[in-house]
Formats: structure tokens, C-alpha cells, sequence
């Protein structure tokens, strides 16, 4: 406690001395405020958390598939309730954290195509887009916009064995590998105009423009990095979710490895952070103007009879996504509390469903961390979860301040510990990231 309290008096110091330095940004689902019980997420969480941060960035709204415009996804909460205003209003007490308002993310599901066609759509109606959202960043006091666009995500692996893996191979080389978007050049030439309208309309209100990258999307054919990044104030890498059990039902791996695992079964040598960092580097986009997203959250796949017992990734014959957790209740989804709970030695005589799982550190620190529960005699209760602990997500900082990039998103606050009930204090994740970039 003694540590975490010395954080706390440097941050009782002012706002102004943790708004210096790298970027913290916190991503916020405002969704989390209509949640139930301890995974409700308030005002007063918000409040507490924004100590930390050097940007609020709102989650999510969408976009009107027939008019093109700007719109809430919770009109009831977000206008209604004023929960636009709310958050802003701490604008008061924090001067100097930015409030973003982001489009699209993983909320925007209805017609997901509509972000395509908007780009398809022509310039009156992408004026439309651009003046909507213009109109909503002045009305609720945002300072700027987040694209976090919903553009078509690479198809995942599929597991294979060795002979189904060598037949794959032979029938790539003949076939090349699958188009998710025959248009994408075109598209692409049509987000750098986008963005450019965007930032001719934002520039005399001083509102700001990002990027946040959602996990699995080429950037390579949607995004000309040298041709939008002067009319962005930074991109954000979403790196993580690199696998999942939605994605990859039948193997379990390291959603968020920092370096490449070695190669084995399905791995990819792109899916990894330093991978994606060294892309947008080396399309002269500035180190400054780079973020690396950490999740607040593990991915979760139900072991099987026939998964390997010790644990370790790849695992394979894996069963899709695990049960959802009691505060989140999302299959294959646990926030950083949950797994805690669920790692807690305290819990060493329990059986069953309520057994403890194994945490096994990652000690070359090159991946994030994994804990697993064995499937019993019966093959059930079997647990396997990816994430990132204080020490994985404290080194990745510390990767992003020796690289000199622009910080670090965590993705999102009231999935954090909120309560301290890991260890006794809120927001632990947010607030050991923090550190490592002072």
C-alpha cells in the first residue's frame, strides 16, 4: 500500500504534473454505466480514474446508415440522461485531460457495412458525416473526434494438422491468400480524403483527430499512413485480441504477445506489438504520433479432455469461448478483477468450477501472461485465459517509453480493477502503467 500511496500523493500534487510526459489514454465504454452491481462503472469511478489520464476518449457513437450522420447508439443515456455533459463537465477539474468522442469501435454492430459505404458514399454525403460530428464535439464540449472505424477484419486460421497445414500451403501457393476487400486501394484513397475534409472542418474550432486501429484490420489496405498522418494528433494501435475464442475456437494462444512467440502451429510473425509498432514506424509515421493499446481484459477458452494438461500455448482442441464471468457476463471475455479472483491463492482448496487457476509469469517478459485450469476426469471445468498482469502491462509501458513512442491506451477503464479488490487498490493496471511512463 505504501507504494500505491506515493503514486497517490504525486497525483495530489496536481493534474498538471501527470499530464505531462507520454500519453496515458483511457478508453471508456460508456455502456459500463448501465451495467449492474460491482461492474457498474459511475461518475465517481470516472472522476477518480481521470488523475491518470491525458485523454478521456468516449465510447462509442455510430452512424445513421441512411443519412450519414453523426448519432448515439443510447439516446436515452447519452442525451436524454446527459451523460454526454456529464463526463465533459469534469473538464472543470481537469483542464488539461483531452475528451474525445469516438465513431464505431465494436458498439456500431448494426450494419457494420456502413462505415465502407460512407467512404463509397460521395462528398455531400461525407459533408453530412463531417458537419454531424462537428456539431455533436461543440455541442457536448468534446475536444475532438476518434475513427474508430468498423472496416473488414482479417479472416482468421483455421486450425489444421500437419497434413491439413501442408495441403493449406500448396493450395495458397496456387490461390494466393484471401481478399477480405477487393476495393481496398480504393478505399483507402477514399479514408486519406476523409480524413483531410475532416481536419479542414475541425481546424478552426482547434478540435482534435485521431485514429484508433481495431484489432485484426489491415492497416496496409485501408490506411496510407504517410498521406493521413499530418491530419491526425495520433494513431492508437489496438494491440491485442491478436486471437480469440470467438476468432480461433479450437486453439488457445497468447492474445497480445509483445514480441513473436516462436512459430508453431497457426502463429502469425504480425501478431504481436513490436511487429505492428515497426509498420507504422516504417511508413515515416512519427514515434510521437504512436500509442500501443493494452487491454484491461483476458480472453478465455474452454479446455477440453483433449487439450494438452500443462497449459502451455498453443493449446490445442479447445472448445470455443469460456462461461461469462459474474461481473462482465460475456463468453470468452474477463475483466482484470475477475482473473484475479480466479487466481487467488486463497482459493487453493476449492474444486471444480470455483477451483483456482495456475498463473504462469511470463519471466523473458517478450508475451503477456496466461493461467489455466485443467479439465477434470469428466472434461469439463477446463479454463484457459490470455492476459496482461501489473508486470506485463508495466513492461509494455516501459517498451513504449524506451522507443520513444506516444504512450500507451488502455482499453478500457471500468474494465480495470475499479473496486481494489485485487490488492486494495483502484485501477491498478492504469495506475502501474502510469508509472512506467513517468
Amino acid at each position: 500500500m505504501k507504494f500505491w500511496q506515493s503514486i497517490f500523493a504525486i497525483a495530489a500534487l496536481g493534474h498538471l504534473t501527470l499530464a505531462l510526459g507520454p500519453n496515458m489514454i483511457c478508453y471508456y465504454d460508456a455502456s459500463s454505466e448501465d451495467r449492474q452491481g460491482e461492474a457498474k462503472f459511475t461518475l465517481q469511478d470516472m472522476d477518480y480514474a481521470l488523475q491518470f489520464c491525458t485523454h478521456i476518449v468516449y465510447g462509442y457513437v455510430g452512424i445513421d446508415p441512411e443519412t450519414f450522420e453523426v448519432i448515439s447508439l443510447n439516446v436515452q443515456r447519452d442525451v436524454k440522461r446527459r451523460h454526454f455533459s456529464a463526463i465533459t463537465e469534469l473538464k472543470d477539474r481537469y483542464p488539461l485531460t483531452k475528451f474525445l468522442l469516438s465513431v464505431g469501435g465494436d458498439a456500431d454492430l448494426n450494419k457494420p457495412e456502413k462505415y465502407i459505404n460512407l467512404l463509397e458514399a460521395g462528398k455531400a454525403n461525407q459533408t453530412k458525416f463531417i458537419e454531424s460530428a462537428r456539431d455533436v464535439l461543440r455541442a457536448y464540449n468534446f475536444d475532438g473526434l476518434d475513427l474508430a472505424f468498423q472496416f473488414p477484419r482479417n479472416k482468421p486460421r483455421k486450425a489444421h494438422s500437419e497434413l491439413g497445414l501442408m495441403w493449406k500451403n500448396l493450395k495458397k501457393f496456387f490461390t494466393g491468400d484471401a481478399i477480405v476487400d477487393e476495393k481496398s486501394d480504393e478505399h483507402k484513397e477514399q479514408f486519406t480524403e476523409l480524413v483531410k475534409d475532416l481536419k479542414t472542418a475541425f481546424r478552426p474550432y482547434d478540435l482534435m483527430l485521431t485514429l484508433t486501429v481495431l484489432p485484426n484490420v489491415n492497416s496496409s489496405w485501408y490506411f496510407n499512413a504517410p498521406a493521413i498522418i499530418n491530419n491526425l494528433n495520433y494513431v492508437t494501435l489496438a494491440t491485442f485480441d491478436f486471437t480469440t475464442p470467438e476468432r480461433n475456437p479450437k486453439e488457445a494462444d497468447y492474445t497480445a504477445p509483445l514480441f513473436p512467440p516462436p512459430a508453431e502451429g497457426n502463429r502469425q510473425g504480425h501478431y504481436n506489438i513490436d511487429y505492428q509498432i515497426d509498420h507504422w514506424i516504417s511508413q515515416r509515421v512519427p514515434h510521437s504520433k504512436v500509442n500501443v493499446g493494452i487491454a484491461a481484459y483476458g480472453r478465455a477458452w474452454k479446455m477440453t479432455a483433449e487439450s494438452k494438461a500443462d497449459g502451455l500455448p498453443v493449446v490445442q482442441h479447445t472448445d470455443g469461448p469460456a462461461p461469462p464471468g459474474e461481473q462482465t457476463k460475456t463468453p470468452g471475455l474477463l475483466k482484470y478483477s475477475e482473473i484475479c479472483q480466479l487466481t487467488s491463492p486463497w482459493k487453493v482448496d476449492r474444486k471444480d468450477e470455483e477451483a483456482p487457476l495456475r498463473r504462469i509469469i511470463d519471466r523473458t517478459r517478450k508475451y503477456n501472461v496466461y493461467a489455466y485450469r485443467s479439465a477434470d476426469s469428466h472434461g469439463e471445468n477446463g479454463l484457459w485465459v490470455s492476459f496482461d498482469d501489473l508486470e506485463s502491462a508495466g513492461t509494455k509501458a516501459t517498451y513504449v517509453k524506451n522507443r520513444g513512442l506516444g504512450g500507451v491506451a488502455l482499453f478500457d477503464l471500468s474494465l480495470d480493477d475499479i473496486r481494489g479488490s485485487c490488492d486494495g487498490d483502484k485501477f491498478p493496471l492504469l495506475r502501474t502503467i502510469k508509472l512506467k511512463l513517468l
